[in-house]
């Protein structure tokens, strides 16, 4: 199954951005374990690069594992050849695009308005990022897809279990979901299991 295909088949991309990622391994399994097998690591940490190849080497199949807040064709290329299958960057960066449909890997590129969202995915951005989501709610992503109906919108920030059911009634093919998912906290004190039920709470909620 492409990356694509599993984004779609799970709803939910986990945003990971931990300040390191020493212990990317238990995170992304103990998701896993809770049905999200879409992970996204951010350059924003210490170490995000490297805990790509870690977790692909751990855990396999079992996740799809792709690197966010990428702004450089370097930083795409680094991800790739780490082993990453999707890259996210938070803004319509079409070098960035450019560097990920040349290694045919997919580009999942930010945007707020039609011009941009709609710009991203002529780029080759498969799917877009609708971010930050909260600053136009699921209305505001309804009146998008109204003229733009061909468009793969993935809502990102502010998307939680309380929403993310909303944001795909109206159209969205995916959703974004971070801090909820992952807690800081819960990774220095090693509760895992945090994560495993947050998981299963936001999968509940989309299925």
């Amino acid at each position: 199954m492409s990356a694509l295909q599993q984004v779609l088949a799970t709803k939910i991309v986990a945003i990971v951005r931990l300040d390191d990622y020493a212990r990317a391994v238990e995170v992304a399994q103990a998701l896993a374990q809770g049905g999200i097998s879409v992970v996204e690591f951010t350059l924003t940490g210490k170490g995000a690069i490297q805990a790509v190849t870690t977790v692909r080497q751990a855990l396999g199949d079992a996740v799809c594992v792709g690197v966010g807040s990428v702004l450089q064709p370097d930083e795409v290329a680094a991800a790739i050849d780490a082993g990453a299958q999707f890259v996210v960057t938070p803004a319509l960066r079409k070098q960035v695009i450019a560097a990920c449909v040349n290694r045919d890997t997919l580009a999942i590129a930010g945007g707020f308005t039609p011009t941009e969202l709609l710009e991203a995915h002529e780029a080759g951005s498969a799917l877009v990022k609708l971010f930050p989501a909260q600053q136009g709610g699921v209305r505001y992503l309804k009146d998008l897809l109204a003229p733009l109906p061909f468009l793969k919108i993935v809502p990102t920030g502010g998307v939680s279990s309380e929403n993310a059911r909303d944001y795909l009634a109206v159209g969205a093919v995916a959703v974004g979901i971070g801090g909820q998912l992952v807690a800081k906290q819960a990774v220095a004190l090693g509760q895992f299991d945090q994560i495993t039920q947050a998981a299963q709470a936001c999968v509940a909620a989309v299925t």
